[in-house]
């Protein structure tokens, strides 16, 4: 018997490949459960089984009570047979005892039981090696073996034991295959599941790419060139930035490899995919520019707006307006993906059509006073072109070069506001207590449905913030509710700031127990809120005024009393002053970006419709209190709904 428990023994372990120490303890799982189903032992009894690994003997020890009569063998002893296994064993005592039981005196049941506890035990094990296994390699690329295919997924092989499955939604579109065909998978999931672990590959993964380049590139393998960004869309095109972080290495020529040998051995693994290695560039103009590539690209006009997110618009040459775009949009998807902008391309025709339908309008009429000879040569070249006349290269030069400038002269005006629309946010937040910014939204006891939609705002503070500042956000969050969603958020955030709350007692009640500590540690540092700005103090913007790029005019740039930014082509007079700065009162970002309509409805103009943030400042308006000398945020609350009177109370 002891010969065949070992030959048993090294067979499961060699055949399953599974440790040893395992496969050990899987036996004695096996001997006990069937030494419990032999002997009817109860499941509160203890149960012990010991195999010798040298010498393959199996022993089984029973918990057992001392007794000075014996009335039941399973479970009682006697006090001398106790004494052999523990000295100071006494009567009452439960005492491990080995029982004279061998495995050949098991019966039929005990027997199966102890078989299905065996490949329990090991189908266990092995589950668990497996997930061991390719858990520690999830992201990493594996070499696999197709095995089956259907409609929806493909069945791969990785080794003996394991298989892994590709997703359709994972497969590079019009990639074929075929039974027993080597496939290099990137290893996207591993997953514990009822039938074993759940591997999920994939072919479609943009870090597939990255693999393959890190696999192909020695310089991104050592760290001498770092992938700073990948846009892919697998079957079709991607596009990679990548940076030296060692002098002296071209990191497009290190990817692209000698006559293109390594970027030719991953577009052929990737099924002819086209794939793009651009130079990554800290400058958003110059890497905009370059991600657009192989379009050639004549400027770049960055537009970082507070609520809408960044928009970069872009002008480009007639003849490669088709080529940026790219099929069915590709090309400038794609650069979006890459550079986290979002890109308005437009042709240059295009924007000096605009242009020329708007020069009477601000700030475009100063460019037609100052630049009157150029306007003049535009006019005429855009003649020539509408009659189909031949255009020379240096006409589209000088056309370039006039859409450039009105781009620029666009671009201050939306700098101008997005500055304006910062300080009117910071001033805002000054007027609301800092712990209402930790004050989570469920506490406005809004409708499910509402509070859903407030989710993005993270908290009170925020939504609070947004209907202050600019009603707008907040009217886009609860777009597709019923109209009186923004009058309940609005009639909720009222009743909590009238109502006597402690912010920071708010706080705690919400909070998690393991964040109660840093969420009052919080709350303390920020009592002491920074003191208002005067409305007539003077604000330099520095940052503004260091960004923008020096132009070839020299104009003079002038600080008004508010802190904004006049551009003068001649000496500042006072009667010149005041128009600008009337026109700098009533101009808002809607009057921008709602009125300059072109042919296509791009809008870039100065509007002369009404914004509709007026119909939210007759809600809400922020007021200086001259006792105090503070800045007060005051709600309008109209009587009735039949009525057009409001009432003036601070919010």
């Amino acid at each position: 018997m002891v010969n065949e428990l070992q030959i048993a023994f090294n067979e499961i372990a060699e055949m399953r490949a599974l440790p040893r120490d395992v496969v050990l303890e899987a036996l004695q799982s096996a001997l006990v459960s069937a030494y419990r189903r032999d002997s009817g032992a109860s499941s509160a009894q203890a149960i012990e089984a010991r195999i010798d690994p040298s010498t393959g003997r199996a022993r089984i020890f029973v918990e057992k009570e001392v007794t000075d009569e014996i009335f039941s063998e399973n479970t009682e002893v006697t006090l001398e047979k106790a004494r052999f296994y523990n000295p100071e064993a006494e009567i009452g005592d439960m005492v491990m005892v080995q029982v004279e039981h061998t495995t050949k005196k098991f019966g039929r049941i005990a027997a199966q039981t102890a078989k299905q506890v065996i490949l329990q035990k090991i189908r266990e094990a092995e589950r668990n090696a497996i997930y061991e296994e390719f858990a520690g390699k999830e992201g990493e690329l594996i070499m696999s073996t197709v095995q089956s295919m259907n409609h929806s997924v493909v069945t791969l092989r990785l080794n003996e034991r394991t298989e892994a499955i590709l997703p359709r939604a994972q497969q590079i579109p019009g990639e074929r295959y075929r039974p027993h065909e080597k496939l290099r998978i990137y290893l996207m999931e591993v997953k514990r599941g009822t039938k074993g672990p759940q591997i999920v590959a994939s072919r479609s993964h943009r870090n597939m790419l990255r693999r393959l380049l890190e696999f192909e590139v020695p310089e991104i393998y050592n760290g001498q060139v770092e992938i700073k960004s990948i846009a892919r869309e697998a079957g079709y095109r991607s596009k990679v930035a990548v940076t030296a972080l060692q002098e002296g290495i071209d990191p497009v020529g290190a990817c692209v490899g000698m006559r293109g040998i390594r970027i030719q051995n991953i577009v052929k693994e990737l099924h002819d995919e086209k794939i793009d290695v651009i130079e990554w560039n800290d400058d958003a103009e110059t890497f905009i520019s370059k991600a657009l590539s192989p379009a050639r690209v004549t400027g770049v006009f960055l537009d970082d707006d507070v609520y809408n997110g960044r928009t970069a618009v872009v002008i480009v040459p007639d003849d490669q307006l088709s080529l940026a775009i790219g099929r069915e949009g590709q090309n400038a998807r794609l650069a979006a993906k890459l550079t986290g902008w979002r890109i308005d391309i437009k042709s240059v025709t295009e924007t000096v059509t605009g242009a020329l339908e708007n020069m009477d309008l601000p700030p475009l009429d100063e460019v037609a006073v100052k630049y009157g000879s150029l306007v003049d040569d535009v006019t005429i070249i855009m003649q020539k072109k509408d009659e189909g006349k031949a255009i020379m290269p240096e006409d589209y030069n000088i056309l370039g070069k006039f859409a450039n400038l009105v781009e620029r002269r666009l671009q201050k005006l939306r700098d101008d506001i997005r500055y304006e629309e910062r300080q009117q946010i910071k001033a805002v937040r000054t007027t609301l207590p800092e712990a209402l910014f930790s004050v989570p939204v469920d506490v406005l006891g809004l409708d499910e449905s509402i509070t859903n939609a407030l989710k993005p705002f993270e908290n009170v503070g925020e939504v609070m913030l947004s209907t202050l500042a600019d009603e707008r956000r907040l009217e886009t969050a609860l777009e597709g509710l019923s109209p009186e969603a923004v009058v309940e958020v609005q009639a909720a955030l009222d009743e909590l700031m009238e109502a006597d709350v402690d912010f920071e007692d708010l706080i705690v009640e919400e909070a998690i127990d393991d964040v109660e500590v840093k969420a009052n540690d919080v709350v303390e540092e920020e009592v002491e809120a920074e003191p208002v700005e005067e409305p007539e103090a003077e604000v330099e913007p520095v940052a503004l005024m260091e960004e923008e790029p020096e132009e070839e005019d020299d104009e003079e740039i002038l600080l008004d009393a508010r802190g904004g930014i006049i551009i003068e082509d001649e000496p500042v007079e006072e009667v010149v002053q005041e128009e600008e700065e009337s026109q700098a009162d009533d101009l808002t970002m809607d009057d921008l970006v709602n009125s300059l309509e072109f042919d296509d409805g791009d809008v870039l103009y100065p509007a002369t419709t009404p914004s509709r943030r007026r119909s939210a400042d007759k809600r809400r308006r922020l007021v200086l209190d001259e006792e105090t000398g503070e800045v007060v945020a005051k709600s309008r609350r109209q009587r009735s709904i039949d009525s057009d009177d409001w009432d003036d109370g601070e919010s």
